[in-house]
């Protein structure tokens, strides 16, 4: 199964946890002090909120997968959209890790591909994560998190990833 994913950055979570909470008659799958997820089944979408971007919106969007097989596919489709290719592997992110690649459209919006190997206790395990999380900071991913160049708010501080 294939999932659309969206990934917003708030100001406030609770605010928005409730919101979401009732437009989408739905409890958080997960909900930790700085995220919250949705997965939902009709549509089914992995919709994600947190506070760990530079502003509020849009932050990435993308396609879960259940397979490898069906990551690969889209790894090709990526490729042959002739946008910029990351290939991130195995990764930890968002309270979970995943193998995953991003790619940008051409108005330079991120695309992440991904398919979650399993849940983790922390946002994220990078040293730079680790880092900035001790120095207060708001990310998540290395620098590297998303394709270079990326014109995403939140690419630029290198505060999100998933």
């Amino acid at each position: 199964m294939k999932r659309f994913h969206v990934h917003l950055h708030v100001a406030d979570l609770d605010k928005s946890i409730g919101f979401y909470s009732r437009l989408f008659a739905a409890q958080p799958a997960r909900h930790e002090s700085d995220y919250a997820k949705w997965m939902l089944d009709d549509p089914p979408v992995n919709f994600a909120i947190s506070t760990r971007g530079s502003g509020t919106g849009i932050d990435h969007l993308g396609i879960q997968v259940d397979n490898d097989a069906d990551l690969a596919q889209l790894k090709s489709r990526a490729a042959a959209a002739e946008g910029p290719l990351l290939d991130e592997g195995q990764t930890s992110c968002c309270y979970a890790r995943s193998e995953k690649h991003w790619t940008t459209d051409p108005q330079g919006v991120a695309w992440e591909h991904f398919h979650t190997l399993g849940n983790i206790p922390v946002f994220g395990e990078s040293k730079a994560a680790v880092a900035e999380s001790a120095a207060g900071a708001a990310a998540c991913c290395p620098p590297r998190g998303k394709p270079v160049g990326v014109p995403v708010k939140a690419a630029a501080s290198g505060s999100s990833c998933c």
